[in-house]
């Protein structure tokens, strides 16, 4: 791993957690854009990578607080989902398959988390209509995620792109300087 991509990664990892103790909009997160980052950049050559953004919502969850197992390993499992969208993201790597793969990251949160509320708690009917009643009432919460993936994600991977580009122009004045 390139010193760029390892100063640039634990930035945000560290601010990943930072935001979560913050004050901030349900949902409204780095932690899918982190995921995503991380399955980009570096799932491929190393597959324990994707746990990165799992530590990060650990150690804010040391802060925040635990909450009922079954629903935490649901959530926990959605952010590795992210991971695994970087992975084929990477293969076509643009704007484009980016915004993608956050829009993608956030439809299977909201999916899979709701569906655990709904099935792993007494919030809601265990019946067809007590599901539809979770999934619509979490839609405040899955429109934040998405603005919160979109945003965070165009913040990393610009940010990255650009702070890559820019270290290569430096290294190549650096190298025509006698």
């Amino acid at each position: 791993m390139n010193r760029t991509l390892f100063a640039f990664l634990l930035l945000i990892a560290i601010g990943t957690i930072t935001v979560r103790l913050l004050p901030h909009m349900p949902n409204f997160t780095p932690m899918g854009a982190l995921a995503l980052f991380v399955g980009v950049y570096l799932a491929k050559a190393h597959k324990a990578a994707l746990l990165l953004p799992l530590l990060a919502m650990f150690l804010s969850d040391l802060f925040i607080g635990f909450y009922d197992a079954k629903l935490m390993a649901v959530v926990y499992g959605s952010f590795l989902s992210y991971g695994v969208i970087g992975m084929l993201v990477v293969k076509q790597k643009n704007a484009q398959t980016v915004l993608l793969g956050s829009i993608g990251g956030a439809v299977i949160f909201y999916l899979t988390t709701n569906f655990a509320v709904w099935a792993f708690s007494s919030w809601y009917p265990h019946t067809l209509s007590g599901l539809m009643l979770s999934y619509t009432l979490a839609l405040p919460f899955f429109k934040y995620t998405l603005l919160g993936d979109v945003f965070f994600s165009a913040l990393f991977f610009g940010a990255y792109e650009f702070a890559k580009t820019y270290m290569v122009q430096r290294e190549a004045k650096i190298a025509v300087v006698p």
